[in-house]
């Protein structure tokens, strides 16, 4: 028993050896693709990082970021939690009829008051004395359309919508929930599909008093696409494909990247086939870039303020437009771009998605 017991001591510390040999010294990626973040780094060796203890706690970072057969690992966990334990969510991502979502819960309603708070500096401060005609939209999150029965925690939306309506009085309230459902997202993101959004687009057009040109064409990316919560599922999924819309309008636009300094297009091909494909709808997270329309129906301006969804819609809306712009506050304070941007006599959109709203930590204030 005393040899046997040995034996299994020998054999463990070897095991943990050849474990934090691979973890030192196989090569290192800086970047998971499945969880499309950067992974940690082997913390700075130094006398005043270990005695902060700073050192063994980042180390804990990178052994686990960097561990042997992690995506393996990951995936045997999520089978074993979801399938044989039965557990609703691996990672906080749940699946129903093919469909993975998160849970947006509970509603923060002081974060709500924040964003609408901006809003309403914005509007005061900018947008009245330009004489802006100013709307509100929300974007709602797909688990608006699957969490009754599917097991996820939901927010209250009802409140949400209450709370933003009775918040934003100086802005025409566009509702844009009854054209869309699930199948209007991407099964394995959290963005909506580009080719699903003709009546949301149509309905916040009409709204706006504008015409809607509904004739588009459809083409397929050649870039297969997992999105955010494919990775943080951690079992296998299908790829799904990204279409995106085009006709006249949009081949004859020229976008302007003021952070980047930069002309680039309405469908940018090289952001697509990086991190995130999504990117391939106005190349992604930029804090301010216009779109001129050199063949508009008219001499309006559109100003967007927004999230990432608005980069596959605003597409769809620049026919009756001479300039379209886009402002992001997530990426730069809303005084800065105010006074880059031409609001005199112009429409203003203010499109956010729940999620932005219920956690509008990331606008600036």
């Amino acid at each position: 028993m005393k040899k046997k017991n040995i034996a299994t001591v020998c054999i463990t510390c070897i095991l943990v050896a050849a474990i934090t040999a691979l973890c030192l010294f196989l090569p290192k990626a800086e970047y998971s693709h499945s969880e499309r973040r950067l992974l940690a780094k082997f913390p700075e060796l130094s006398v005043e990082s270990i005695s902060s203890g700073r050192f063994m706690q980042s180390f804990e970072d990178y052994a686990s970021d960097n561990f042997p057969l992690r995506d393996e690992f990951r995936s045997l966990k999520a089978f074993i939690s979801l399938r044989l334990f039965n557990q609703s969510d691996n990672n906080g991502v749940y699946e129903h009829q093919g469909q993975l979502t998160e849970a947006l819960y509970p509603l923060n309603v002081k974060s709500v008051e924040r964003a609408t708070g901006i809003f309403e500096k914005i509007y005061e401060k900018f947008l009245k004395p330009a004489n802006a005609r100013v709307y509100m939209c929300i974007v709602p999150d797909k688990g608006y359309y699957i969490s009754d029965g599917a097991g996820v925690p939901s927010l209250d939306y009802s409140e949400l919508y209450s709370v933003v309506k009775n918040s934003t009085g100086f802005a025409q309230f566009i509702d844009i929930s009854d054209t869309l459902n699930a199948d209007s997202y991407y099964k394995t993101d959290t963005h909506w599909r580009q080719e699903a959004l003709l009546p949301a687009a149509e309905r916040i057009a009409t709204a706006m008093g504008n015409s809607f040109n509904s004739e588009f064409n459809e083409n397929t990316l050649n870039i297969p696409f997992k999105g955010v919560y494919a990775g943080r599922y951690a079992l296998p999924v299908k790829d799904e494909s990204i279409i995106y819309l085009t006709n006249e309008v949009t081949d004859s636009c020229k976008v302007f990247d003021f952070e980047n300094q930069k002309d680039i297009a309405v469908y940018d091909f090289e952001k697509a086939g990086g991190k995130d494909p999504y990117e391939l709808f106005l190349s992604g997270s930029i804090s301010l870039l216009t779109v001129t329309n050199p063949n508009a129906k008219t001499d309006k301006k559109l100003v967007i303020f927004r999230d990432s969804f608005a980069s596959s819609i605003a597409p769809l809306l620049l026919e009756e437009y001479s300039q379209v712009t886009l402002a992001d506050i997530r990426y730069a304070h809303y005084s800065t771009l105010c006074r880059m941007i031409e609001l005199e006599n112009s429409d203003v959109l203010f499109l956010y998605s729940t999620s932005v709203l219920n956690n509008s930590e990331t606008l600036k204030q």
